[in-house]
Formats: structure tokens, C-alpha cells, sequence
């Protein structure tokens, strides 16, 4: 099974995309806690390739493919932004109390926190997320 989503660089879509992401949970009888926590790590990637992927403005396209794949769900995020590869992103200190923690970080964390297997790669001008999480 496999849905797609497709996305306008524009922070109202987020809610759009999170209707969309709840009746794809309900049709494949998807746990609420995943469906919950894919909304989530959704919202995160999202909402950073809108606001930091494409500095010099304009109209651009944030695909997303969900697929249920035997016991594993692979979501995949592509989009025409600049190019960032949040594997790289150092971990943020956690233990750090949080009025001395710097701000950002933390979306990439939690992220890799809530998927099992986060990788990126860019080809032909295109930054590809993959998550893909267990069920």
C-alpha cells in the first residue's frame, strides 16, 4: 500500500497534510500512538524544509510517499531546496538544562528518536528524506 502527498512550500498545508496523514491511518488500521508519532515527524521535516529549504522564495512542490511495506512503513520526503542533509546534524545535549541549550536541533532529534532509520540523499536537485519505522 502506498499514498502520496503532495505539498505547496506553505505552512497551511501543514494541517492539510496531517488530515491526510490521520485517514491514511485510519484505512490501514494503523496504531493510534504511529499514526499520532507520524504526524509528528511529519510536522517536524516539513515545517523545517519550508522555512529553511528555500531562502530565495517562490512557489515550490514538498512531495511525500507513505508505504506500508510488510511490517515496516517507509516514508520518503523529496523537495527541490537547498541542499541539507539532517544526518549530519550533531545531537543536541539533552542534558543540558533548557535555558542554556541553543535553539533548533531539536525536530532532527526527535525525528531520529521516533523512526527507527533515518537516511538522505540528493540527487538530480532534489533532497530525499527516507524514515522508515517497524511495526
Amino acid at each position: 500500500m502506498e499514498e502520496k502527498i503532495i505539498l505547496s512550500n506553505n505552512v497551511e498545508e501543514i494541517s492539510l497534510m496531517a488530515a491526510k496523514v490521520e485517514e491514511l491511518a485510519e484505512n490501514w488500521e494503523l496504531p493510534i500512538p504511529l499514526a499520532m508519532n507520524l504526524n509528528l515527524v511529519l510536522e517536524e521535516a516539513v515545517t523545517n524544509i519550508i522555512f529553511y529549504g528555500f531562502p530565495e522564495g517562490g512557489d515550490h512542490l514538498i512531495n511525500i510517499s507513505i508505504a506500508l511495506s510488510g511490517q515496516e512503513l517507509i516514508v520518503v520526503i523529496d523537495d527541490d531546496g537547498i541542499p541539507f542533509d539532517p544526518t549530519l546534524k550533531e545531537q543536541p545535549d539533552t542534558d543540558l538544562p533548557a535555558d542554556e541549550r541553543p535553539i533548533g536541533g531539536l525536530g532532527i532529534f526527535l525525528i531520529r528518536k521516533i523512526m527507527d532509520n533515518v537516511s538522505y540523499t540528493r540527487e538530480e536537485k532534489k533532497n530525499i528524506l527516507t524514515l522508515k519505522k517497524k511495526l
